[in-house]
């Protein structure tokens, strides 16, 4: 099993598949690299594709640690440095979008192409309002009401309809898929901070900005905005997909990410 040491002790499980130019696949809050499973083949036919948990989650370390997305952020760059990558592509989704802005605000030289996809600049009142209540559920009702209100939200209502095991999660599932609800609960505190909205202006590494008109964690205000202040940046938002878009509409996100990456 691939493991990444880090300088304070904690670790990182990775994956790499293919071979060709370097390509980081970076999940949401769930933190899992699993979630880019309907895309690491096909990607890694004409790239190297990375995939890695977050630490906090999966198979990386479960330290109670100060989690903000600058901590994930330096953690992917470790990877970077680990793995002997200068520079590479970047696909962030959620969470992982806020770290790609990051990334491309700090260490602008170690990406080539971004892709913010399901990303946000900074909280606003439905944001805030949104992860605070989903807060409230894992405290007052723990992991099981926790996950199965998170379907609601995630996904299309059509997808939840005729994917009924999405929110088909009892107590053993939701407590294994959830050992520490803690780490969840430092981990919304954390998005909750982030804001690099007014510095926005200064990305110049080639971005494409995805969100979908029916996603009601980052709704496509979100994606828009980002795409006006980001100088030269190609925006779509897709009719539909909700939250998990690159998973419900697979096909029309990796044909927008591979056209953007190949051009």
């Amino acid at each position: 099993m691939p493991l990444l040491t880090l300088e304070d002790g904690g670790h990182l499980y990775y994956e790499v598949h293919g071979s060709g130019p370097p390509l980081f696949l970076v999940p949401g809050l769930g933190g899992l690299g699993s979630f880019w499973e309907p895309h690491a083949a096909p990607l890694a036919e004409k790239f190297t594709v990375v995939l890695h948990d977050h630490r906090g989650t999966g198979q990386s370390s479960l330290e109670h640690i100060d989690f903000s997305v600058g901590q994930m952020a330096a953690d992917l760059l470790a990877l970077m440095d680990h793995l002997g990558i200068e520079r590479a592509h970047l696909v962030g989704h959620s969470t992982g979008g806020a770290i790609g802005q990051t990334i491309a605000l700090d260490a602008p030289e170690r990406l080539d192409r971004l892709v913010l996809s399901a990303t946000w600049p900074r909280a606003d009142d439905y944001f805030r309002l949104l992860f605070d209540s989903r807060a409230e559920i894992l405290r007052g009702l723990g992991p099981g009401a926790y996950q199965r209100a998170s379907a609601l939200f995630l996904w299309p209502a059509s997808w939840v309809r005729d994917h009924p095991e999405v929110a088909a999660i009892d107590e053993g599932e939701a407590a294994r898929r959830m050992p520490d609800p803690e780490l969840v609960l430092r981990r919304i505190a954390a998005i909750r901070r982030f804001d690099r909205r007014a510095d926005l202006h200064r990305i110049a590494v080639p971005t494409l900005v995805v969100g979908a008109a029916d996603d009601t964690v980052t709704p496509s205000w979100f994606s828009e905005d980002i795409g006006r202040l980001i100088p030269r940046a190609e925006t779509v938002v897709l009719p539909r997909g909700g939250h998990f878009f690159p998973v419900t509409e697979t096909d029309a996100f990796r044909r927008l990410v591979l056209e953007f990456l190949t051009r």
